[in-house]
C-alpha cells in the first residue's frame, strides 16, 4: 500500500500565533484551500468557542476538537487548528498522515500581546490554569508534534509564510 502524499501544511501553536491569519496568506500563495478548524468547531455547534467552554467546560470543546479534527479528509489544503489540537494525540496522527506540521512558535509576551482578554477567546484551560502554565504545558506537545518549527516573534506574515514555504520545499529536497 502506498502511503498518501502529505500535501496539506496544518498549522499548530497558541492562540494569537497567527494561525488563522498566516493561513489565509499561505492558502492563496501556494495553490491550496483553507480551513480554520475552530470555524468548523463552531459551525458544528451552533456555539461559539467560548459559549461551549462557559456551558459544557474545556474538555467537552475538546471531545468536539478531536472528532471535527478526525473528520477532516482533505488534501492540497492549509489547515489553521485551534491551540488545543495537540492535546489528541489520534487527531495529530490523523492529520500528520496527509499534511506536513508546522509549529508558528511565538514568545508568552507576543501571544499576550496580541490577545488582550483570554477571558473572550474559547481557549480550552482548566479555570485554575495561568496562560503561563498552559503556554508551558502546550509548548511542549506542539515541538512534539511539529515537523517544522518557525520562531515567528519577529516575523511578519509574509516572512512567516515565507520562512513556511522554504522550510516545505528544503523537506522536499
Amino acid at each position: 500500500m502506498v502511503a498518501p502524499e502529505r500535501t496539506n501544511v496544518v498549522l499548530i501553536g497558541m492562540p494569537g500565533s497567527g494561525k488563522s491569519t498566516v493561513g489565509v496568506l499561505l492558502a492563496k500563495r501556494s495553490a491550496r484551500g483553507f480551513v480554520d478548524t475552530d470555524l468548523l468547531i463552531q459551525t458544528a455547534t451552533g456555539q461559539t468557542l467560548q459559549e461551549i467552554v462557559d456551558r459544557s467546560g474545556y474538555q467537552t470543546l475538546r471531545k468536539v476538537e478531536e472528532r471535527e479534527l478526525l473528520q477532516i479528509e482533505l488534501a492540497r489544503h492549509v489547515i489553521a487548528t485551534g491551540g488545543s489540537a495537540v492535546y489528541s494525540d489520534a487527531a495529530m496522527q490523523h492529520l500528520r498522515r496527509s499534511g506536513v506540521i508546522v509549529f508558528l512558535d511565538v514568545s508568552l509576551a507576543t501571544v499576550e500581546a496580541r490577545i488582550g482578554d483570554f477571558s473572550l477567546r474559547g481557549i480550552s484551560k482548566r479555570a485554575d490554569q495561568s496562560i503561563q502554565a498552559l503556554f508551558h504545558e502546550r509548548g511542549r506537545l506542539y515541538r512534539q508534534y511539529a515537523d517544522i518549527i518557525v520562531s515567528a516573534d519577529t516575523l511578519d506574515q509574509e516572512q512567516t509564510c515565507d520562512h513556511i514555504l522554504a522550510a516545505i520545499r528544503q523537506r522536499a529536497g
